[in-house]
């Protein structure tokens, strides 16, 4: 399986949630994070890893090599026991810093047409292959990636300002028809009501957890964390053989199926002329 995680607004931390998941999915299947971010990695100086191997490396190599095993010689182990997560290292191929880098990388795999034939030929092989790549739009390298992926999961605050610009993005980079689900870090509007107007299902709503942060950055932390009992639940939904599609987180009702991009949908729900809004999002009367 593929999985692309991404954003189309802002910084809502895909990278942590990306690593969260990651470390979080159900053994024994084999799982491996790439760092597919064109604005450049930070999983290397997060949790101290060498400059190489890692998305660089396997770049160059791929223009030679495209068999399914490749992948795995790229990529270095982040430490064990992170939070919520496997207590073994996950294996990762880590972006360089800084953008240029990461951009001229990744377009050497799209160059060489080994961008998705690399990454799906292990997906092929039983593995599960987690792409963190970062904010899309419709110049992003990773566009690619995330066109041939499994499932999409894009990740936004349920804020009206946030959630106007997703609408809007959607459209942007043609996203519709990859059927996203959509993750929603912190409160805001209620999930049924954003899963109502944008026509994507609700997986699960990312809690505020500072601690279960730290430790996906690289920090000492308890194992037991909210973050990680999310993300261990959006995993064992996502792995089920019976999902077959996403679906709603439970308790949330499952949207009509739209009939094309329409940036009109979240409008529905804005704040009205004279209305307030509370810093979570929720609308209120002045």
């Amino acid at each position: 399986m593929l999985i692309a995680v991404c954003s189309l607004t802002g910084a809502p931390g895909v990278t942590t949630w990306t690593v969260a998941l990651a470390a979080c999915w159900p053994q024994p299947a084999r799982t491996v994070l790439i760092e597919c971010d064109p604005s450049g990695g930070s999983l290397a100086a997060r949790f101290g890893l060498a400059s190489a191997p890692g998305l660089v490396s396997l770049a160059a190599a791929a223009r030679r090599d495209t068999t399914p095993g490749l992948l795995w010689s790229h990529t270095q182990a982040l430490p064990g026991g992170l939070p919520g997560g496997r207590r073994d290292g996950l294996p990762v191929v880590a972006a360089p810093p800084g953008a240029d880098y990461t951009r001229a990388a990744l377009h050497t795999l799209l160059d060489s047409r080994a961008s998705v034939s690399v990454l799906r030929g292990v997906a092929a092989q039983g593995a599960v292959v987690i792409a963190d790549c970062g904010r899309l739009d419709s110049t992003s390298p990773a566009l690619a990636i995330a066109r041939e992926a499994d499932q999409v999961l894009l990740l936004a605050r349920p804020l009206a300002d946030e959630l106007t610009t997703l609408a809007a993005g959607l459209s942007m980079v043609d996203l519709w028809s990859m059927r996203p689900g959509l993750l929603l870090a912190g409160a805001g509007y209620p999930a049924s009501e954003v899963a109502r107007n944008l026509g994507i299902p609700v997986l699960a709503v990312v809690p505020h957890d500072p601690r279960g942060v730290r430790g996906l950055c690289g920090q000492s932390s308890s194992r037991r964390s909210r973050l990680g009992r999310t993300a261990r639940a959006v995993a064992a939904q996502l792995s089920s053989p019976s999902t077959g599609a996403l679906l709603p987180a439970a308790g949330h009702e499952r949207p009509v199926e739209h009939t094309g991009p329409r940036f009109e949908l979240w409008q529905a729900i804005r704040p009205a002329p004279g209305s307030t809004t509370a810093s979570n999002g929720r609308r209120g009367t002045a």
